[in-house]
């Protein structure tokens, strides 16, 4: 019986050193619990149920522009006043002569031009030009045949009158070695151009800055004294 009593005791004495920490540092999570608290003197009321205060919108920054740079402006005038200082005419008809004269010296001395065939024509025509009448284009039809050459024919009217034509073509290839063909039979007044309309006339349109019109004009009035140019439809 004093065993057991013994034991109690001894067992009371080691749950008391255990508890208060003679054995080390308890594994119990709340042992730290009331240290880890907040200390109450040290809280600060900020507010007594107002709402907290909205935070100011920061300005955005614009940003600053670089000494003696000059702001960028858009470029004054419209489409219509770019338009204005286009120069486009339309010329023609003009004979096959006229024609090549024409283009000829466009191509030459306004490289900033451009030039476009208008009307019903296109293509290539090797032809003889027009002689001074019917009897002067019989004559030479009659030589055409004397060195073997019979598909020809002589225009009758329009502005390549009295003309003998000797082939159309689409291309300027095919136009070419039809003539190489005809000046190897003995052909030598044969020549290349671009194929008349119905009328028989070439009609061009010319487009190009307005600021070398009065040159252009005064190029082509000299090379083409009876012919004058007209608006662009």
């Amino acid at each position: 019986m004093k065993a057991i009593v013994f034991l109690l005791v001894l067992a009371n004495l080691l749950f008391y050193a255990f508890t208060e920490g003679y054995f080390g540092q308890s594994d119990n999570p709340d042992a730290m619990r009331v240290a880890q608290q907040v200390a109450p003197d040290a809280m600060r009321i900020v507010a007594r149920g107002e709402a907290p205060p909205a935070a100011e919108p920061q300005a955005v920054a614009e940003p600053a522009q670089a000494v003696g740079e000059t702001p960028v402006e858009a470029p004054a005038g419209t489409a219509a006043e770019a338009r204005a200082e286009t120069l486009c005419q339309a010329w023609g008809p003009l004979t096959l002569g006229e024609a090549e004269k024409f283009s000829a010296l466009v191509g030459e001395r306004f490289a900033d031009f451009r030039l476009s065939r208008q009307g019903g024509g296109d293509g290539w025509w090797v032809h003889i030009p027009p002689l001074a009448d019917k009897a002067a284009a019989d004559k030479k039809g009659a030589e055409l045949k004397a060195l073997g050459i019979g598909d020809y024919f002589i225009v009758q009217d329009g502005l390549s009158r009295n003309a003998i034509s000797l082939g159309v073509f689409t291309t300027e290839k095919g136009g070419r070695e039809r003539l190489n063909e005809l000046k190897g039979k003995g052909v030598r007044s044969a020549r290349l151009g671009l194929r008349p309309d119905k009328d028989g006339g070439v009609r061009f349109e010319l487009s190009g800055p307005a600021a070398q019109a009065d040159a252009l004009q005064t190029e082509l009035a000299a090379a083409l004294p009876k012919r004058s140019p007209r608006d662009c439809p």
